[in-house]
């Protein structure tokens, strides 16, 4: 393998989801040039959302770089959302470097390197005065740590309920997530059911979609157990804990949608750590430049593993304040 191509720039951008691209809309206006690299496609995390999901908020809620969303019905389609980044994304002319993994970042403030790889080309390696880390929580699904979790039948995330038709399907968890994925298995015609380690439904699943759920449940077109847990995958069974005892049941494919968390492994690497009172990472809420000089914090990140109180609505303004601490530190001057 050839040694890694140096590529020096101002900024690093690691993510391209919608905080990330404002990140380079606004560090570009302010002349600041950046590179942005994604393991995934542009809005990675929008992408593996389920295929006919729908946006709770509006499209003006969703905007970056002052682009006008818009969208056939009140609320947003995934499917308008990504038609709607990628066109910002062109729009703007932004260096996004798609499927490129960031492995490593060393050095310090004002002499990054951020060294990548990405299937079939050599390794890449940027050097930059500033990073940004962007990543979000969404590639890092919390696990069940449960014997054959590591199955092929088992996933954890869900897209669409079509390819499980006349099968058993079992969906762990009770929020969001959990919920849509269980009712539209049982829509598509999917024998489910579902498992939950807490007593009901979780009260933050959106109000059109609770009380269905809950009367699926109730009218046994769904199985629920609830104060249960999974406790074995098998290759054409699952055994439950439930307070009724060991349960064991027919079954062909495990949804485990029990949420996601930040890369800590990663985030630590470049000496970011989290406030053991708050559970959220040391950073300066002004300019969102971690504990690590040179480093900022942008979107979901900020909230560590709070992750319900940041989404696309607030994080996309973080990029507007990290862009001005970076460009008023270099003077403003065109990179």
């Amino acid at each position: 393998m050839s040694a890694a191509t140096v590529t020096d720039v101002p900024v690093v951008i690691v993510g391209a989801g919608p905080t990330g691209l404002s990140c380079g809309i606004e560090l570009k206006r302010r002349g600041v040039e950046s590179i942005i690299l994604d393991k995934g496609c542009v809005v990675n995390s929008i992408y593996h959302y389920p295929a006919n999901m729908t946006f709770f908020t509006t499209p003006e809620l969703l905007e970056i770089g002052g682009i006008p969303m818009t969208s056939i019905n009140d609320k947003p389609h995934r499917t308008e959302a990504l038609k709607y980044y990628r066109r910002v994304a062109e729009y703007f002319n932004l260096a996004v470097r798609q499927y490129e993994r960031v492995d490593r970042v060393s050095g310090g403030d004002g002499a990054f390197l951020v060294e990548t790889t990405r299937h079939g080309t050599d390794p890449q390696a940027y050097r930059a005065r500033k990073v940004i880390l962007a990543t979000g929580y969404y590639d890092i699904p919390n696990l069940l740590h449960v014997p054959g979790e590591n199955l092929p039948k088992v996933l954890h995330y869900y897209q669409e309920a079509h390819p499980y038709y006349d099968h058993d399907v079992l969906v762990v968890g009770a929020k969001n997530s959990a919920a849509i994925a269980a009712l539209e298995l049982f829509w598509t015609g999917a024998r489910v059911t579902l498992v939950h380690r807490g007593d009901r439904i979780s009260d933050s699943v959106k109000y059109w979609i609770k009380p269905n759920i809950e009367n699926r449940i109730k009218s046994g077109e769904i199985k629920g157990y609830f104060n249960s847990t999974v406790k074995e995958i098998r290759e054409t069974e699952v055994v439950l804990a439930t307070p009724e005892g060991e349960v064991t049941l027919r079954n062909d494919f495990v949804m485990a949608l029990i949420g996601y968390q930040p890369d800590l492994r990663f985030l630590a690497s470049v000496g970011i750590t989290l406030d053991p009172a708050t559970n959220k990472p040391r950073l300066n809420e002004s300019t969102f430049e971690s504990e690590t000089p040179g480093i900022y914090l942008a979107g979901v990140l900020v909230a560590g593993m709070h992750t319900n109180e940041i989404f696309i609505e607030n994080g996309r303004f973080h990029g507007a304040q990290i862009a001005a601490d970076i460009a008023a530190k270099r003077g403003g001057a065109a990179s």
